[in-house]
């Protein structure tokens, strides 16, 4: 049961969350590009390309980000 709680508590896995004017980015290894109007973000197993205009980044915790802006496309490259 406690092994059940920490897997819990210890969440990993490197996900992204899309809403209408924000993406929401949780577990992610580094960021490779960031600029106004693409920004690449990299786990371990795969990265995230967001295309846009206006984009900015907000830190929020360590392995969390916000990417604030009018985002145009979202890629996902597995590798």
């Amino acid at each position: 049961m406690l092994r059940r709680v920490y897997e819990y508590v210890k969440d990993e896995e490197f996900r992204f969350t899309v809403f209408n004017d924000r993406i929401h980015i949780v577990n992610y290894k580094k960021i490779n590009t960031l600029n106004s109007d693409y920004i690449l973000i990299e786990s371990y197993d795969r990265r995230i390309g967001i295309k846009g205009s206006n984009l900015v980044l907000n830190k929020m915790l360590d392995g969390e980000v916000l990417v604030i802006g009018n985002v145009k496309s979202i890629e996902v490259i597995h590798e």
